[in-house]
């Protein structure tokens, strides 16, 4: 794997790798997921409680969502970004009005503040990249070796 070649490239990237590796965590040892948000985990599961099916599901979600992410960081595609700045800003506060609606206890706080350091830095690696390259758009090489723009979907992404 290529390594990214932006400030904004390397908080995606690792970005990705934390989602791909706690999402493979959920698979594989859900039971420490759950005490890592401080989640309760009890010996035995009432019928009906669909905690592990919910929990196979957003871990399944994160470790896609890390590749997604890693790929982002392959291609330089900067448009998402700029897309993950303002969702992950929302996730930010939907989780930390979950936390102080007393919906997700208060460990939760820690992934919302993760989102948001996450939104903050990615857009603060965009502004010192656009400052430095100035537009602000690494050239991207293709697979064909063709130089395009960055900011554009990669090509297979349109096809």
């Amino acid at each position: 794997m290529k390594l990214p070649r932006s400030i904004a490239g390397w908080t995606i990237a690792v970005f990705g790798v934390l989602a791909l590796v706690m999402g493979a965590v959920g698979l594989l040892w859900p039971e420490a997921q759950l005490r890592m948000l401080g989640l309760e985990v009890p010996e035995t599961r009432a019928v009906g409680d669909h905690t592990g099916t919910f929990l196979l599901a957003s871990s399944m979600a994160a470790f896609n969502m890390g590749v997604y992410y890693l790929l982002a960081t392959v291609t330089e595609w900067r448009v998402f970004y700029r897309f993950t700045v303002v969702f992950r800003l929302v996730t930010f506060t939907v989780f930390t009005i979950a936390v102080l609606a007393d919906i997700a206890p208060d460990r939760f706080f820690g992934v919302a503040a993760w989102e948001g350091l996450g939104a903050v830095a990615t857009a603060i690696g965009l502004r010192l990249d656009a400052r430095r390259g100035g537009a602000g758009a690494t050239p991207a090489v293709d697979a064909s070796g063709d130089v395009g723009d960055a900011g554009a979907a990669p090509a297979d992404a349109v096809r």
